[in-house]
């Protein structure tokens, strides 16, 4: 997904060895099993939604995000062309089946959030689990689900070829702030504190990779990336990968620094769509983060 972009040009470009770290990235198809792989020791960090981050720490599991990729979840929901020929408005899916990356994941809270505002609750609807690419892909165009709430390049890949229709876009900075009222720390590397604290010296490797890549992806040209990147990342649609990164351009951190009114942001989205949940549980927001590799970086980078 687009979301984790320049961890994969921190890779592709060389970056990582350039700082004498070895990297191997493992794909995961959500969020939940790239965390569970961290806390099972088969990954030492992982990145995924700082939102999700939050929601381990209030079961006691900790986490430091210590570089922001994104700054919005890259997020549409779409419906299905076919099964909804005479769409009117989000009222419609109530009793159907909306496809999400993975159950509890960023996209079924913001799809949650968005049918709330027309009046349906989670249990109006059906969340089901779709997996990435082209699991995704697959999966709406089967008629398994009837709508999907999902990231950059599998909805432009849906709407390239007639196949959906989005009818709520969060893929951009100001989609995000005109529902939130702020931008949303999304996507961060994130590691357990004790890994940070035996490993800064490897922290700060990565960290400088991270942010020379994302200081790359500002002036890279849609020719670059697609040199640079594995095939198998353009989901065999170059023309749609590239529309997608387009739309989700302004989203990627132009420095990995996480705003201080970042994390603050994330916690009112959850507080928002499941109140009851979160309303005794305490978060200390000031161990969730931290950018004090980013600030080196950005000094030996001019980021």
């Amino acid at each position: 997904m687009l979301q984790h972009l320049p961890l994969v040009l921190a890779d592709a470009l060389g970056y990582f060895r350039a700082e004498g770290v070895q990297v191997m990235l493992q794909e995961h198809a959500a969020d939940t099993e790239a965390l569970a792989a961290v806390y099972q020791g088969q990954a030492d960090l992982c990145s995924a939604p700082f939102e999700a981050l939050l929601r381990q720490q209030a079961r006691g599991r900790a986490l430091r995000a210590f570089v922001l990729q994104t700054r919005s979840p890259q997020v549409a929901l779409a419906v299905a062309v076919r099964q909804f020929p005479s769409y009117r408005d989000l009222v419609d899916l109530k009793g159907r089946r909306i496809g999400v990356p993975a159950l509890d994941s960023g996209a079924q809270w913001l799809a949650a959030m968005l049918i709330a505002r027309v009046g349906l609750a989670e249990r109006d609807v059906q969340f089901v689990p779709v997996g990435s690419g082209a699991d995704a892909l697959q999966a709406f165009r089967s008629g398994r689900v009837h709508a999907l709430c999902h990231g950059e390049p599998v909805m432009s890949q849906l709407e390239a070829r007639n196949d959906a229709r989005v009818v709520a876009d969060l893929r951009g900075l100001k989609a995000m702030g005109d529902l939130l009222g702020s931008a949303l720390p999304d996507a961060c590397l994130m590691a357990p504190p004790a890994f940070l604290q035996r490993q800064p010296a490897v922290a700060q490797s990565i960290t400088h990779a991270m942010v020379h890549a994302l200081k790359w992806l500002q002036t890279a040209a849609p020719a670059d990336l697609v040199r640079v990147l594995p095939a198998a990342y353009l989901l065999g649609d170059r023309s749609s990968y590239l529309a997608a990164l387009g739309r989700v351009r302004d989203t990627f951190s132009p420095n990995g620094l996480l705003p201080e009114d970042g994390p603050q942001a994330a916690l009112k989205l959850l507080q928002r769509v499941q109140p009851a949940a979160w309303t005794d549980t305490r978060v200390d927001l000031s161990r969730t983060y931290t950018n004090e590799w980013v600030r080196k970086a950005r000094q030996k980078f001019n980021a």
